[in-house]
Formats: structure tokens, sequence, C-alpha cells
């Protein structure tokens, strides 16, 4: 992996995000058990989201008045991996007072939409060739994710330009660099290198409040409002022990098509074990502090079983309305993706080698918290509602 480092790191100059890649490639090399096409996919992905940053850093020292582009207090959508972020974010997207990150502007931020409307057109098409080409790679691709090269992106791709992203630690076994993750990385100097991409995604365009999508937000909010100081955050909540088997399936899924050996599904669910419970920690440690007043907090049961009901109240949190054009779109688009429309993604405790009475038990304090049924309890309660 040293020619990633190599082919980075020229004329790079924010070089203070070096020791995050070096703690990645370190992780990579140690523990990573890349096969070819993971080599080919790590590089192409750490080359190509460091080479947006520094072109970002270029479109703003060829055009300073880039950093003026307030961003006015965003959404911040997020909540546990696999806790309903995702169909939050599509409900989310219905509102066109709202502005999402598109898929094809997260994978080809540059050059900057605004300045050159006109190469649109050419990086959606692009993005649907790459999505067709990953798709076969990938056992139960539209399953597994919500993707359309024209629908919201979340924000995964932003934070892998500083090599700071959490979701990392799903795509490769490196546990190494999830701990410097945690406890020694600069999460607000990569935040603000988010915001400078946002920036460039504003930058001559129609002015609309951003909606910010990622799950692992969660174990940075006290570094976003450093750097989005009137930032709300709506965070989604989900019986984490449903949540566990699904990002270790994700986890297994996306690592078995870069390793050159399949992984340890019980390995995989150790390490999710301790994912959960350190993503937990920062929500506790949040949302019991002095600035848990700044988070919306969303059913999942709810927000599934009565979208547009439940958004008309994360509305409200946000401070704003509910137009009945959006409550309309929301109830058409929910209807139009049932659940399972793209395909089942099966998971269980045991394929990964958990215990739900250990799992519970780690997680009693957050579910305890926030009055989080378990998944059947939260089903059960929907099918009796719908009965009604």
């Amino acid at each position: 992996i040293a020619e990633i480092e190599e082919a980075v790191v020229i004329a790079d100059p924010e070089a203070h995000f070096r020791r995050n890649l070096d703690a990645l490639v370190d992780a990579l090399n140690d523990t990573g058990g890349l096969g070819p096409a993971g080599r080919e996919m790590a590089h192409r992905s750490l080359v190509g989201r460091g080479v947006d940053r520094v072109a970002g850093c270029k479109w703003l020292s060829n055009h300073p008045a880039i950093a003026d582009e307030h961003v006015e207090a965003p959404v911040i959508m997020t909540g546990l991996p696999r806790s309903g972020t995702t169909y939050f974010q599509y409900l989310m997207d219905r509102d066109p007072r709202f502005r999402l990150v598109r898929t094809w502007e997260a994978i080809m931020p540059d050059p900057p939409p605004g300045h050159d409307p006109a190469s649109v057109a050419a990086r959606k098409a692009k993005e649907r060739e790459i999505n067709a080409m990953i798709a076969p790679k990938i056992k139960g691709f539209d399953a597994l994710h919500l993707i359309d090269e024209d629908g919201p992106q979340e924000c995964h791709v932003f934070m892998e330009q500083s090599w700071a992203a959490a979701g990392f630690m799903n795509l490769h076994d490196v546990p190494a660099y999830f701990d410097f993750l945690m406890d020694a990385l600069d999460l607000e100097a990569a935040y603000r290198a988010h915001r400078r991409q946002i920036q460039l995604l504003q930058w001559k365009c129609p002015k609309q409040r951003w909606a910010l999508k990622y799950p692992n937000h969660v174990i940075g909010m006290d570094d976003i409002l450093r750097v989005y100081p009137d930032a709300t955050f709506v965070m989604t909540h989900r019986d984490p022990v449903q949540v566990l088997p699904s990002i270790a399936k994700m986890s297994l899924t996306l690592r078995t098509a870069r390793q050159e050996k399949a992984p340890d599904p019980h390995r995989i669910g150790a390490q999710m074990l301790d994912f959960v419970r350190r993503h937990i920690d920062r929500i506790m440690a949040f949302c019991t502090g002095p600035h848990a007043n700044r988070v919306v907090h969303v059913d999942y049961y709810r927000l599934v079983d009565d979208p547009a009901r439940v958004m008309a109240e994360i509305h409200a949190g946000i401070g704003t309305d509910t137009p009945d054009e959006v409550r309309d779109d929301i109830t058409r688009w929910r209807t139009a993706n049932p659940k399972g429309r793209r395909g089942e993604n099966p998971y269980s405790l045991e394929q990964f080698g958990l215990s739900e009475d250990v799992a519970r038990e780690l997680f009693a304090d957050y579910i305890a918290h926030f009055d989080i049924p378990t998944e059947a309890e939260g089903v059960v309660r929907n099918t009796r509602k719908e009965r009604q």
C-alpha cells in the first residue's frame, strides 16, 4: 500500500491529514488481508478521495469567495448504523426546501456543479456505470443499501477525503485504525474539510438548507458543533440488538469483496459488538450533556409505520412546517417503496457468534434511556396499528 501514500501526499496543502492516512495504511497492511481486487478498490478510494480534497483546496485558493459561503443551520441526520438513517434520508429528500448531497456529486464533486452545470449529466451517467460495475461484485447489492445516481448520498465519501471515516471499519478489517479514529484523530479538522466540500457544492447555486446524513456522525457531534455551530441533529433509534447483526452482515459483505481470504464472521461479530458500543458511548455522552437539546429523536418503528406524521414532527423539531405537497409526496414514496422492494437481506446474531442476552445487557443503558422496543415489539406494534 506504500504507493497509495506516495500518490496522495504530493502537493497536499493539508499535510496534517497524513497521520490519518498512515494509521489507515498501517492497519490495512497489518490486518486488512486485501486481495488484488481489494487493493485496487482501496487504491482507487484512498487516492481518489484525497485528490478530491486537494482539488477543493485549489478551488478555494483560486476563488477565495468560496470560504464566505455560509452553511446555514444544517440538519445532521444520524443514528446508529443500520438504524433507518437511509430510509429517513430518502423521506427527507421528498422536501425540495432541503439540499441533500447527490450520489454523483459525492463521488465526483470536481468541478463544483454550480460553476460547471453542463458537466452534471455526464457525471450522472458515469455514476450509473460505476454502480453497474460494482453491483455484480457484491452479493445482494441492491438490498444492502439504497443507492441511486441522482438519489441522496451520505457523507462517508467526504469524510474519506481526510481519511477520517468510521465506515472504513466496515469496508476493511482495520481495528487499529478504528481505535486511532476514536482516540487520537482530529475530527474537528476533518469536519472543516467536510464543510469546505459543502461550500464548494453550494457555491453559485440557489441557497437551501442542507440536510447531511451519515450514521457515524454520532461519534463527532461535539466536533460538528464547533464547525457548524447552528447545526441541529436528527437521530434515529432502533433496537441495537437488531442493528448489531445488520451492521455485521454489511461488513461481511463489503469485506468479502475486498479480502483475499473469506472473512471470519465471528471476528466481525466481535468487532461490531465493540463498534456499536463505542458509537453508543458517544451518543450517551452527547445526549446527556449540555447540548442534548440540539437533538431531535426519532423512533425508527414509528417512522416506518407512519412516515408522514413522524416527518411532520421532525420538521417541527428543526423549526419548520410541513406543506401539504411534501406530506403527500412522503406518502407516495412510502407506498412506492415497501419493505423488501429491492430484495431481502437476511442475517442473525448466531451467524456472527453473538448472544442476544450479552448484547442486550451491553446496550441496556441506551435502550432504557431512549425507551427503545425490541425489533419484534416494534414490528408487532406497527402491525396492530395497521389493522386498526
